[in-house]
């Protein structure tokens, strides 16, 4: 076989220097840096056959030209969502650094997977949702903390019921969930999520806790024992009537919105694996069918309410 010319130097030095922050700041295993490394190097291989030498001459032209090469190749839609997904990334890496001064994948949609996750919501939807609690009533205050905390970390309803004081992380803002198998780990929250849930437990918690109580669940009923599966359902429901919401809305709504948003904002699949608890890698990668609405931020950077 023909050996593969070898990149113009700038863009090789752009593709390491990414690689290399993802290794180093973003803590990336090595099979998925090799996963990487395979998709961008064939992108900017057409880039260069294109004439584009450095990160800056990179036109949305150029991106659209090889996700065509790449389904005329055969590839499948979900290899290029996947393969979409890393060019946004590197792509929003070099604009933060300075290396390119705008993204040419900003305004490209991904490709859609037959598969669809059903009830993902829009940022402004879910903005509506999480607004609607009102008062500093316990109610209140407690349906806002679950609210902000299913979105903001993506938790199942159980691993949010069964949230106990312990497992709150209050100078990382991060929380320890419980999953399956009783499998832990460590979500970041946002600042709405993390202000909703220090104002549930000083000013709505102690309220409802009974004299000697010693109940360690975040969320708790009106009896003062932790609220259930069935009744957190009952409060989203709630949530969404009240916001003028319509089409079925529930827990599960804003974990695959969570992960959805993520993703649309350029979050690599093994971050937002971990987040989520998923054990497999492809699990996730059912969120990489949805286009966005305009992508805001780098590859490291955020969840719509962080």
């Amino acid at each position: 076989p023909q050996a593969l010319q070898p990149l113009p130097t700038a863009l090789a030095s752009g593709l390491e220097e990414f690689l290399d922050a993802m290794r180093v700041e973003i803590g990336l295993a090595a099979r998925t840096l090799d996963a990487y490394r395979g998709d961008l190097e064939r992108f900017l291989r057409s880039c260069a056959e294109r004439g584009r030498r450095r990160p800056a001459e990179l036109e949305p032209e150029d991106v659209t030209a090889h996700m065509s090469q790449r389904r005329a190749s055969g590839a499948a839609t979900r290899t290029l969502a996947r393969n979409l997904t890393a060019v946004r990334v590197l792509c929003r890496f070099w604009v933060a650094e300075g290396m390119a001064p705008s993204d040419p994948t900003s305004r490209l949609s991904a490709p859609r997977l037959a598969r669809a996750l059903p009830g993902v919501r829009s940022p402004a939807e879910i903005d509506r949702l999480l607004a609607a609690p009102l008062g500093g009533s316990w109610p209140g205050l407690r349906d806002r903390a679950l609210l902000e905390l299913l979105y903001a970390c993506g938790a199942r309803v159980s691993e949010a019921v069964g949230l106990r004081t312990d497992g709150i992380e209050a100078g990382m803002r991060a929380v320890r969930l419980h999953g399956k198998g009783d499998k832990q780990r460590i979500v970041p929250l946002g600042k709405r999520a993390a202000q909703a849930l220090d104002a549930w437990l000083r000013e709505g918690r102690p309220k409802l806790l009974k004299p000697g109580s010693r109940e360690a669940a975040v969320f708790l009923s009106k009896t003062g024992r932790r609220l259930s599966r069935s009744d957190a359902w009952r409060r989203v429901h709630h949530a969404a009537r009240a916001a003028g919401l319509g089409g079925k809305l529930s827990p599960h709504t804003l974990r695959h919105s969570f992960a959805t948003h993520l993703i649309e904002g350029g979050a690599d699949l093994r971050a937002v694996q971990e987040m989520l608890g998923h054990a497999s890698i492809r699990t996730t990668e059912l969120y990489t069918h949805l286009d966005g609405e305009h992508v805001r931020g780098v590859h490291r950077l955020y969840h719509p309410r962080g």
